[in-house]
């Protein structure tokens, strides 16, 4: 009987890790949608814009210029904004290959599995709302610095202070109000709320070519000298710090993506508004830093009100008063961006089963999520009456880090996996509909250089057949998939020795560098080992170059930055992912749309436990059965795949 209770957990434990890991299925049709698809490229692009340039380049340039990275965030920027490119390629070749709400979550689905699609959509919910409380407190700090601390002044009059350490001094009432505001603008529809943001968005381009002219007019060198501390004032690990932070300026990035079923042209229009947004705020971000440290030494920086100020201290009182209007315009299609995203993943959880039903509703005129966007409203401006924008903008960026992370790596999966192949739902998450009816399409009995291409993917190239007494009995694409495991967990051992045991690597220290040469040389055969694969790219409007290396680097890039977060981010974070794997396994995991697939596992369940109370052998024998099944299906799919010579 003790066998047979291992025998009966064992098929229980192995139905829960087939649900964890079964793919999404696409549609027939994978451009119908309940949403308006009414967007074009320039929407998307100003979408992108205004998401990113707001209260990054108004508030946070000035706190980490003051209090982290000195001169030095020139740096931090060209830091973050690269791995953020790095991350940007990679979304918008899964915008070509999914073009459906849901951004970072969606294309995990469909790649790697349901129950890390989940783990980034929940930290996506959460990138979301931090990001939108986050702004709507600095638009508050912004106004009332315009009006000299009347509004806060007010506000502790009232309410008086909140001595917490974890909540903010006092609850803005104000940022709560904007946020509610903002909420119920938006239901206007997508189309309406493109028009405004674009609106808004080329105000505040216009206010950053001022402030970058004034400011270089107005440049002064010695502010970066050694009297004032010099470039470096904190160093490089400053410099790096600076970096994890800068990023929150980026991640308004991921909205292009989840606008992709409101698009009129995803194929296009994602990829093409991802690289042309991310390039042009990267080079905004740039420039202003540059002209902010150049104009005002860092120890007169103001930190939450840095440019205004700036310009203020300049006897520039009208530059002052536009660069204010402009700060508003850019935190406002910030918050925007941020509503406009959250309702949407959202609804694309819940349409999937994995978050209540309730939110997977559209509604028939407006054509918008409306109770999601009421939740979303709702919670944004709960976070901003209660908790300050430090606070906010930390937590955020160890969220999107890990989505970019499993994005990255999810384009290598996708690439070294065959179009039929998937461990988790025997379906093709990564051909398109189109695709796939041309495959069905091709004639197999006369090879042509598409068929040799489907059958040869995951499969060892010519010149690294010397893997093959290592690789050779992997299923096709399976070597690849263990490979980006192991990178993931070689760069983090990297990143975790680069923060602990720098000084001994500077000054040489023979274990140092013994085990950095050992882990370098861990993630190189990584690579080496996902690069010695075929790869399948075909019917992809757009390709991440140079895979698996350029994803490789995105992985690690993200990894070096979330080790660089506080402890304390870590552990909210860690709160959070517990409360999400609630959600996932007392709900989601039991009322995914995908569930339907499974009702044989649950059935052939049933009946071997029921046998296994009558019978041992009984139980034995339908256990070996159902162990040989898998191997015996994908028999002939592999001999299909076979190459005539």
């Amino acid at each position: 009987m003790p066998t047979a209770r291992r025998m009966i957990l064992g098929h229980v434990m192995s139905g829960i890790c087939h649900k964890m890991n079964r793919t999404k299925r696409l549609p027939a049709d994978i451009l119908e949608t309940p949403l308006n698809r009414c967007l074009s490229t320039l929407d998307i692009t100003l979408l992108g814009v205004g998401h990113m340039i707001g209260a990054g380049i108004y508030v946070l340039t000035g706190a980490v210029a003051k209090e982290i990275a000195g001169p030095g965030i020139i740096i931090s920027f060209i830091l973050a904004g690269f791995v953020s490119l790095l991350a940007a390629l990679c979304y918008a070749e899964f915008g070509t290959r999914v073009p459906k709400a849901g951004s970072a979550y969606i294309y995990c689905y469909v790649s790697v599995g349901e129950f890390w699609a989940f783990v980034i959509g929940w930290n996506i919910l959460l990138e979301h709302l931090l990001g939108a409380a986050s702004v709507a407190r600095a638009w508050s700090g912004y106004v009332d610095s315009m009006l000299d601390g009347v509004v806060s002044n007010i506000t502790v009059s009232i309410t008086g202070e909140m001595h917490e350490q974890l909540l903010a001094k006092y609850p803005d009432i104000l940022a709560f109000l904007v946020c509610i505001s903002y909420a119920v603008g938006l239901a206007a529809g997508a189309k309406a709320t493109a028009v405004i943001n674009g609106l808004l968005t080329v105000v505040n381009l216009l206010v950053m070519v001022v402030v970058i002219a004034l400011g270089f007019w107005y440049a002064d060198l010695h502010n970066w000298s050694e009297a004032e501390g010099g470039f470096l004032p904190y160093g490089m690990t400053g410099v790096l710090a600076g970096a994890a932070t800068c990023f929150y300026a980026f991640v308004g990035f991921d909205s292009i993506a989840t606008s992709g079923e409101e698009a009129r042209s995803p194929a296009t229009s994602i990829p093409l508004a991802t690289i042309l947004s991310l390039s042009a705020v990267t080079l905004v971000y740039i420039l202003v830093s540059a002209a902010l440290t150049l104009m005002v030494p860092i120890r007169n920086i103001h930190p939450t009100a840095a440019i205004p100020e700036a310009f203020g201290a300049l006897d520039l009182p009208w530059a002052k008063y536009a660069i204010s209007l402009g700060a508003l315009c850019g935190m406002t299609t910030t918050l925007v961006g941020s509503l406009f995203a959250l309702p949407r993943c959202m609804y694309a959880m819940a349409s999937d089963g994995l978050l209540f039903n309730c939110f997977g509703n559209v509604d028939a005129k407006t054509q918008v999520p409306l109770l999601n966007l009421a939740v979303a409203g709702f919670l944004s401006a709960l976070l901003a009456l209660l908790f300050d924008l430090e606070k906010l903008v930390e937590f955020m960026s160890i969220g999107t880090l890990l989505a970019y992370t499993i994005v990255s790596a999810s384009v290598i999966i996708l690439r070294y996996r065959p179009p039929h192949v998937d461990p988790g739902n025997a379906f093709a998450p990564d051909t398109p509909d189109d695709d796939r009816s041309s495959q069905s399409s091709i004639d197999t009995a006369s090879p042509t250089s598409d068929v040799i291409e489907l059958a040869l993917t995951g499969r060892l190239r010519p010149q690294f057949r010397w893997l093959e007494p290592l690789l050779g009995r992997c299923e096709p694409g399976a070597a690849a998939s263990a490979g980006v495991l192991l990178f993931v967990v070689f760069s983090v051992a990297v990143s975790l020795q680069l923060k602990v045991s720098w000084k001994e690597l500077v000054h040489g220290t023979w274990w140092a560098l013994g085990l950095y040469g050992f882990l370098i040389f861990c993630l190189v055969a990584c690579v080496v080992v996902i690069a010695a694969h075929h790869q399948n790219v075909r019917s992809l409007d757009f390709k991440v170059p140079l895979v698996p290396y350029i994803p490789a680097l995105s992985i690690f890039c993200n990894i070096e930055l979330m080790v660089h977060l506080s402890l304390l981010t870590w552990i909210r974070f860690f709160i959070w992912i517990a409360i999400g794997m609630l959600v996932y396994f007392l709900y989601g995991i039991h009322h995914s749309k995908e569930a339907e697939d499974c009702g044989t596992s649950y059935s052939m369940l049933m009946t071997s436990a029921e046998a296994c109370k009558g019978h041992w052998g009984a139980l034995q024998t339908k256990s070996s059965s159902s162990a040989k099944s898998p191997k015996e299906d994908k028999a002939p799919i592999i001999e299909e795949e076979e190459v005539p010579e």
